[in-house]
């Protein structure tokens, strides 16, 4: 990397001809050269040091212009980057959409069409619809749109299709695609759809991520694999391992980058983006450019073409807004009566104990409940996120972090029981239900001293929502128990079958025979008992005749 002069040169000596510290000196801008400046003294006695340039970035200054320092984190640069894009993302919003188009007709493979149709997949999202041209075509892309509007097939199909081509082989702890995700139930959402699309096209998937274990995500990668779906702390783990190399990497795709900055991930994002070739595709997801995001974008990406679509739950369509303002002594009884609801309900909270806690109380009221959050190993999250999906239990209480990646279909209600930090929390939130056009409602649980701040919230977002003072059993809380698709009953446990008589095994009939015989020989001896009774004994011969050892012996005596 092409280092600033400045950092490395030799500050002279202090010596008669400097003036001590104090003294008049010589006004900074004046005659003084400015930090950085080219020095013809530092010039001429080291002729072979490179003249002080501007500064310029990590492996990509050479594709991206100027740009701004990194060391392993990315400096923020307060100028108008961000308003530039949010300007570009602002025009690609408005653009007209696009004609009524197929996934054919976008270019993709006739076996990856065929593969979508066999899921009832057949026309695309308008963020695939927008996106998927220019990232067939290898370019650079950023996009804007939200959870639930298929953009992970917007960049999940042009990666699978760029990278089935056989020349570009996988080679050993090298893959070839990268997916950077903020979760680990993200990281399996992505890796669910695009396994089983990849497996028509020959492209294997593998994920990386926290709470599981390390060994089998190292012999996955070095059995060798094409895309590696992962999480930015473990992939950092394996690289500083060397359990995998990112020097083949042709495709980077960053997927909800504001919540990776959220999060702090930032540092790590870019170290791993610096551990990429310079070049190749990179795509980058967010829906929000601050916090960062705007300064990655300027950063890594060379002249993206940029798509943005309409947040579905904002314009509404079928998404229902409520606040129910109650008081503090009322709010886990109606947040209990709304989760008896008989459809499947998905409560938020701030934090992990209060998830717990919260579904503790829910169990308490007779409501079965299961809590989702970072505390949890991988395995226990996969089991409740299984069974909240099953519809047992209906009701599901997750923490921000935890609901990233939570793809369950038929959220017909989300509660928030806990407000959420801001408006974008909000509507991370509310995109659990009314995905992909189907209804659904969201309710905030808030009490007055809150109200104010919510409904802030709500403008900020977008959003028009009903209010409703209540307490428990009021009419409103009743509809909203009363109300969704009831979720089919847990099917009976399967009855137990008789147990068929076992073979004996050779062991047991060899144990068998000897207590029989053990019996057969009591028995014997007692009637031989009864035969004698009451009768004297004969003498046996040896007792009648003794030997001629016993008679020796006597003899001896």
């Amino acid at each position: 990397m092409p280092q600033n002069a400045d950092r490395h040169a030799v500050t002279p000596r202090r010596g008669a001809a400097e003036p001590r510290r104090g003294a008049a000196e010589t006004r900074r801008g004046a005659a003084e050269p400015r930090r950085g400046a080219a020095n013809p003294r530092r010039a001429a006695a080291s002729p072979g040091r490179r003249a002080a340039g501007p500064r310029r970035r990590g492996g990509d200054a050479a594709r991206n212009g100027p740009a701004v320092r990194r060391d392993n984190r990315l400096a923020v640069r307060r100028d108008d980057q961000a308003t530039e894009l949010d300007r570009a993302l602002t025009a690609a919003l408005s653009a007209p959409p696009p004609a009524p188009t197929t996934f054919s007709e976008l270019g993709l493979a006739v076996r990856l069409v065929e593969a979508l149709a066999a899921r009832s997949i057949d026309t695309p999202f308008a963020i695939q619809a927008r996106a998927l041209p220019d990232a067939l075509a290898g370019r650079d892309v950023l996009g804007r749109a939200q959870t639930g509007s298929g953009k992970t097939l917007a960049f999940g199909l042009p990666m699978l299709t760029r990278l089935a081509d056989p020349a570009g082989r996988m080679h050993d702890n090298a893959p070839r695609g990268l997916v950077l995700v903020p979760t680990r139930e993200l990281a399996r959402q992505v890796a669910d759809v695009l396994a089983p699309l990849g497996r028509t096209l020959g492209v294997s998937v593998t994920t990386v991520y926290g709470g599981a274990p390390i060994g089998r995500q190292i012999e996955a990668i070095r059995r060798g694999v094409d895309i590696v779906v992962a999480t930015p702390g473990r992939l950092i783990d394996l690289l500083d391992r060397g359990a995998l190399t990112l020097a083949d990497i042709d495709i980077t795709v960053l997927d909800e980058a504001d919540h990776m900055a959220d999060l702090g991930f930032l540092p790590a994002v870019t170290r791993i983006l610096d551990a990429t070739p310079p070049g190749r595709q990179r795509m980058l997801f967010s829906a929000t450019l601050d916090r960062g995001v705007a300064q990655l974008v300027h950063a890594y990406l060379s002249e993206p073409a940029i798509h943005a679509v309409p947040p579905e739950v904002l314009n509404g369509g079928a998404a229902e807004h409520r606040v129910l303002v109650l008081s503090a002594q009322d709010k886990v009884p109606v947040a209990a009566e709304i989760a008896s609801r008989p459809a499947r309900t998905l409560f938020f909270v701030r934090t992990k104990h209060g998830a717990d806690r919260l579904a503790r109380q829910f169990r308490r009221l007779d409501v079965d409940a299961v809590a989702i959050h970072g505390n949890l190993n991988q395995n226990q999250r996969q089991r409740a996120l299984a069974a909240f999906a099953a519809g047992h239990p209906r009701v599901l209480v997750a923490t921000d972090v935890a609901a990233r990646g939570i793809h369950v279909d038929d959220i017909e209600l989300v509660v928030h029981f806990d407000p959420p930090n801001d408006h974008k929390d909000y509507l991370h939130r509310s995109g659990r239900t009314a995905r992909a056009g189907a209804s659904g409602m969201v309710v905030a649980l808030v009490d007055h001293a809150q109200a104010r701040d919510v409904g802030r919230m709500h403008d900020a977002a977008g959003v028009t929502a009903t209010r409703d003072d209540v307490q428990t059993g009021h009419h409103v809380v009743r509809q909203i128990a009363t109300s969704g698709t009831p979720v089919p009953p847990a099917p009976s446990p399967p009855s137990p079958r008789p147990q068929q008589a076992q073979r004996p095994s050779q062991a047991q009939r060899s144990s068998q025979a000897q207590r029989s015989s053990q019996a057969r020989s009591s028995q014997a001896r007692s009637s031989q008992a009864r035969h004698w009774q009451g009768q004297p004994r004969p003498v046996s011969r040896a007792r009648r005749n003794p030997g001629p050892r016993r008679a020796a012996g006597t003899a001896q005596g």
